[in-house]
């Protein structure tokens, strides 16, 4: 646990130099991304009572410029414009300092697909969320199998080699 507290830390720092990074090399060594989207949940039966259990997220992605570069969707996944693919698992997770908002996290990629600009990305930093927090209520026997959509925004770091 030490190990990916330490990664996290690491990867979190490396942040501080991708502006300066970027000016400086021929190929970026990160991708930065504004995702806004929603958190899909459904009503499950979750121990004998019901709860809010994540779905999957759908999100597009747009670089600084407001260009579309890509989508976020199950997975967790990222896709590129070119169609390459980058899969993630979670390695730390941190609660948002803004109430109401999905936590923080990183991920280390765990497949790819394609041969674009995602085939060779090796971490996934989401952060900086506003929303997307399942809802405190609603989910009950009369809702089971229900489905809610919750708005949410993100900025996703693509750490690349």
């Amino acid at each position: 646990m030490r190990t990916l507290r330490i990664t996290a830390v690491a990867l979190m720092a490396a942040v501080a130099g991708v502006a300066h990074a970027q000016t400086t090399l021929a190929k970026p060594s990160a991708i930065e991304a504004f995702g806004k989207g929603v958190q899909i949940y459904n009503c499950k039966a979750v121990g004998g009572s019901y709860a809010w259990t994540l779905k999957a997220p759908e999100a597009t992605l747009s670089d600084a410029k407001g260009a579309l570069i890509g989508k976020h969707f199950a997975g967790p996944s990222w896709q590129a414009g070119d169609g390459s693919i980058v899969v993630g698992e979670p390695l730390n997770v941190s609660p948002s300092p803004n109430a109401g908002a999905i936590p923080w996290i990183v991920l280390q990629a765990k497949s790819h697909a394609g041969s674009g600009v995602m085939a060779n990305v090796d971490y996934v930093v989401r952060t900086r969320t506003e929303g997307g927090v399942a809802p405190s209520s609603g989910c009950d026997a009369g809702h089971a199998n229900a489905e809610v959509r919750v708005p949410y925004s993100a900025i996703y770091l693509f750490f690349r080699h």
